[in-house]
């Protein structure tokens, strides 16, 4: 009787290590698949930041370019948008915490999506 409790066995074993390289190998699938969401996400991100910024960037030369045409002179409607910036820094400044936080949960969730 010996024997054949043995054969059962070896069969369970066997099962238990292919249970295991499966595991592992999804582990390693769920690993891969999360990491390249990450870096497409990443990427992505990027594109639109730069996007924005040049559109930013096309804004300001516009609206300086108008102030300067409005005041008749280049060095006031440059001077109008940086004093613009300058507020909307120190306001920023002044509620840092408020932008904080929403910040940080926004980048939380994106990593544990």
């Amino acid at each position: 009787m010996e024997p054949e409790k043995e054969a059962t066995a070896r069969p369970i074993v066997d099962q238990l290590k292919d249970y295991a390289e499966t595991r592992f190998k999804l582990l390693k699938y769920e690993v891969i698949e999360r990491s390249t969401s990450v870096v497409a996400d990443v990427i992505t991100d990027i594109a639109i930041i730069i996007s924005l910024l040049l559109t930013f960037l096309f804004a300001s030369f516009t609206l300086a370019l108008f102030l300067a045409d409005v005041l008749h002179s280049h060095w006031k409607g440059f001077g109008c948008v940086a004093l613009i910036y300058l507020v909307i820094a120190v306001l920023i400044m002044v509620g840092k915490r408020s932008f904080e936080r929403p910040i940080i949960n926004a980048m939380i969730r994106k990593l544990f999506k």
